[in-house]
């Protein structure tokens, strides 16, 4: 018994030593796991730079412990669980955050989140982690290059991106009604990949990135292409050194002033531009005269508004607390000081997102502490919990994009007399821009994107329009008292011989040429666009015409002249035929139905349409961003030059056959067309003036007033001569003869028989007796000549003999000169000559007797025998 009591005290003993053992277990663990009873650690992996490019961990370690220890205190958040920050200072390096990341993964405990701080280190991190099935928080990185969901799978953000300046100044630009704008970087990756995220913004909103140029350290080059390119609204990314080398070249190349507006980033110090800097040779004058007016856009990293949000810490309480926690050191001097809301809303939005995946994991038999580098399925539901965060922070509305980016607002501020000005906020969103209205510029607004430039129509001189309408109205007023004189006299015989129904076609068809100066005067400042195009037709179809018959009836004048009356000798008895009047007019309605079938076809096929010609733009007077680009109306075709080549080649012909008949008929003479002559000048006139006229309106055509002052007045000098050619004259005969009557009327009252048909002999016969008398004269002076050589002969003759004998030898040759003395006669009806002291033959008798003393000599008088004398 006592050894059976024995053994059962020793168990006993043992159970209680197992018992006491297994407690101080459960105690140990307990108090590793939490200091306070029943809470277990979660471990959070952070590298804050306290040095290095960017000492963002002195100020946003601090951040961060705040915002752990209000989580803890928190009965609401993660009530069984207690978060602990195990940090290392990574110096914003690469390679040191590449061993101290080795040591956060492979040291107890497992970190379940990892909390970097620069782009660099971020980037490395964030890629390293995937394979740890790690999420990666980070509160300092703003490479666009992060916002990569393939290369980074697993990362998330509070500092918003660099991108997230673009949809601010996607919003400005869309509020000033630009479309256009140029942009300058400096070549590194985030602004590279920053400029690229804004062309694909800009483009979605149609605006256009006109000039894009970068620089590598000198950035005189680029500014000298900006300014030739005209660059107006200018985007610039580049590093606060980088800026005053490029301000001072804008300074040099008057890249600024109210023609200009320059976008920066905003994380320069306020003071930027009048640091000195040893690398520019530009005072500060200078250069605060070439940034005056630029606007910056900058990532808001502190709450505007009073808000409380889920810490229930107003911003300004905030700010007050973490001053606390630094002992009062200079926030300018303490690195990360802007950025410490971002390092305390990130501890604050792994908590909410923590304790969001209590429940889920809890339906699934999971626990946060079960995680480890190997389970997928707590980091999926953390990456869940983190993708839909939305709270307030103290930094703003806390939200994440598709890229687990942060989505904030951002600060739009512009430079005002040296001092940067808040101008306005821009919440991405919800896609609010808060405007403050204080915006100032240089000039009267927000200047234009590129030079304004105003379309102006050029008119026609309405002084040239009103002259030349005037002209054009007295000529058809002209061509209505030809045309009436010519019906009215229709009866007289001068007027029938000139057949007066063609001259009549041509008074119409020079009246409707004329009215066509009405249309080719008019343009968009009498009409509307849309009626137009009638005015190009009634200017085609009235001039057409009005050549056709103006033209075409004096054409067939000459034609039928040349036709009928220029025939060989044989053939000369068919001029005696009748001309009859059908077969003028049959003519003249040939070359009629020929334009009216052209002018059909062409506008049925390629009608006429309104074309406007653009010129180059010129540059008003005065300082005023615009310019003129002028703008003229045509009336014109799809094929207007193929259709003006065949018009032009068949009026041409038409013209150089006229000219060519109007040359061969010049010397006709005929009663039937008795005015062709006048037809012939008119058509030399016509012709020349056209050929003229036709390739010099195409030359001018983009001058309105030259033009139309060539092609009116053309015209109208083509009227006024065909009408003055072929009209004045009949009305000066009829008006100076008296021959308003008809021929019988004209028989009955004077009984004379006279015909048109004398007049013309009687002039005929009046020239041959002038040329008659020239051939007389010429033989006179003959005679006269012969004389004196026959004198001179018997002088000489009487010195070598004496007189005696040469009477008595002389008197022997009488009968032999006289032999035949009806030869010594004159002619009949000529007198016989008279005495001479000298013997003459009879044929060098004075011929002084041939024409009478009137000077006149009819063909009835003129005997043959008498022209012998005369043509010897």
């Amino acid at each position: 018994m006592a050894k059976l009591s024995w053994q059962h005290h020793n168990n006993g003993q043992r159970l209680a030593m197992s018992f006491y053992f297994m407690l101080a277990t459960l105690t140990l663990l307990l108090s590793w796991s939490c200091p306070v009873l029943g809470k277990k650690k979660l471990y959070i992996g952070a590298l804050f730079p306290m040095s290095g490019g960017w000492p963002g961990g002195q100020a946003c370690l601090p951040a961060a412990q705040m915002a752990l220890d209000l989580v803890n205190k928190r009965t609401d958040i993660l009530p069984d669980y207690e978060l602990e920050l195990i940090h290392y200072d990574s110096m914003c390096d690469p390679g040191e955050a590449t061993k101290l990341l080795y040591d956060l993964l492979y040291t107890e405990p497992i970190k379940i989140v990892l909390m970097p701080g620069c782009s660099s280190v971020s980037t490395l991190v964030a890629e390293a982690a995937r394979m740890w099935n790690l999420i990666v928080l980070s509160y300092g990185s703003s490479s666009p290059a992060l916002s990569n969901r393939q290369r980074f799978p697993t990362f998330f953000r509070t500092h918003p991106s660099a991108t997230l300046h673009n949809p601010t100044r996607v919003q400005l630009f869309q509020k000033w009604s630009w479309t256009k704008i140029a942009t300058i970087q400096q070549t590194t990756e985030v602004f590279t990949s920053t400029l690229d995220d804004l062309e694909q913004r800009v483009k979605e909103a149609g605006i256009e990135i006109s000039v894009r140029q970068s620089f590598l350290t000198d950035p005189a080059v680029a500014v000298k292409n900006l300014k030739r390119q005209d660059a107006r609204i200018i985007v610039g990314l580049f590093y606060e050194t980088e800026a005053r080398k490029v301000f001072c070249e804008v300074y040099k190349e008057k890249l600024y002033g109210k023609k200009y507006v320059w976008f920066l980033i905003g994380w320069y110090a306020d003071n930027w531009f009048k640091i000195k800097d040893p690398s520019i040779n530009c005072t500060v004058e200078q250069m605060t005269e070439a940034v005056e007016g630029h606007v910056t856009t900058e990532i808001v990293m502190l709450n505007p508004e009073t808000v409380r949000g889920a810490s229930n810490l107003t911003s300004q309480e905030f700010l007050a607390q973490l001053m606390s926690k630094l002992g009062g050191k200079n926030p300018e001097e303490t690195g990360g000081f802007q950025e410490a809301p971002l390092a305390y809303d990130a501890v604050w939005a792994l908590a909410l997102a923590l304790n969001k995946t209590v429940g889920p994991l809890k339906s699934k038999g999971r626990r946060l502490e079960d995680f480890n580098y190997n389970n997928k399925d707590i980091t999926a539901e953390i990456y869940r919990a983190l993708n839909t965060s939305s709270f307030e922070g103290v930094s703003g509305h806390v939200v994440f994009d598709a890229q687990g980016s942060r989505m904030a607002w951002t600060l739009i501020e512009q430079l005002q007399g040296g001092s940067y000005k808040k101008i306005g906020y821009y919440d991405m969103t919800k896609g609010n821009l808060s405007w403050y209205g204080n915006d100032r510029w240089i000039g009267s607004g927000p200047p234009a994107d590129q030079t304004v430039v105003i379309q102006k129509f050029r008119y026609l001189s309405q002084k040239l329009f009103v002259s030349v309408s005037v002209f054009a109205g007295l000529g058809i007023l002209m061509g209505i008292v030809c045309l009436t004189f010519n019906i009215y006299n229709s009866n007289v015989r001068y007027i029938q011989n000139s057949q007066p129904y063609l001259n009549n076609m041509t008074a119409v068809g020079c009246m409707m040429a004329l009215a066509a100066v009405f249309p080719l005067g008019i343009d968009g400042l009498h009409v509307r666009n849309s009626q137009f195009p009638v005015v190009c037709q009634f200017r085609l179809w009235l001039l057409g015409l009005g050549f056709s018959l103006a033209y075409g009836s004096m054409f067939t004048k000459i034609w039928w002249v040349h036709t009928v009356f220029t025939k060989k000798d044989e053939k000369k008895d068919k001029r005696k035929q009748h001309l009859e009047p059908w077969k003028l007019n049959a003519t003249v309605g040939v070359l009629l139905v020929i334009d009216i079938l052209s002018l059909m076809i062409w506008q049925i096929m390629d009608p006429l349409h309104i074309t406007v010609e653009k010129f180059t733009k010129e540059a008003p007077k005065g300082d005023v961003d615009e310019l003129i680009e002028p703008l003229l109306q045509h009336c014109s075709s799809e094929k207007m030059n193929t259709w003006l080549g065949v018009v032009y080649g068949y009026k041409g012909l038409l013209l150089l056959l006229g000219i060519f008949l109007a040359y061969e008929t010049k010397s006709v003479s005929t009663e039937k067309i008795n005015d062709h002559r006048a037809v012939g000048m008119a058509i030399y006139n016509v012709s020349v003036l056209c050929m003229i006229t036709a390739p010099v309106t195409m030359i001018l055509s983009s001058k309105q007033d030259a033009s139309f002052a060539f092609a009116s007045l053309a015209i109208i000098f083509s009227v006024y001569i065909t009408l003055v050619v072929l009209f004045v004259p009949k009305m000066r005969r009829l008006i100076t003869r008296g021959e308003w009557q008809s021929d019988q009327q004209e028989t009955m009252k004077t009984g004379s028989s006279t015909n048109n048909n004398d007049e013309e002999k009687s002039r005929q016969l009046e020239r041959e007796n002038k040329e008659l008398q020239k051939i007389i004269q010429e033989k006179e002076e003959r005679v006269s000549e012969l004389r004196n050589q026959l004198s001179e002969r018997q002088a000489l003759r009487s010195r070598r003999r004496p007189s005696s004998a040469n009477q008595n030898h002389s008197s022997p040759h009488l009968p032999t000169t006289q032999k035949d003395p009806k030869s010594l006669l004159p002619p009949p009806g000529y007198p016989l000559p008279a005495s001479d002291n000298h013997s003459l033959p009879p044929t060098f008798s004075n011929s002084s007797v041939l024409y009478q003393p009137d000077g006149k000599i009819n063909r009835n008088n003129c005997h043959p025998s008498r022209l012998q004398l005369l043509y010897k």
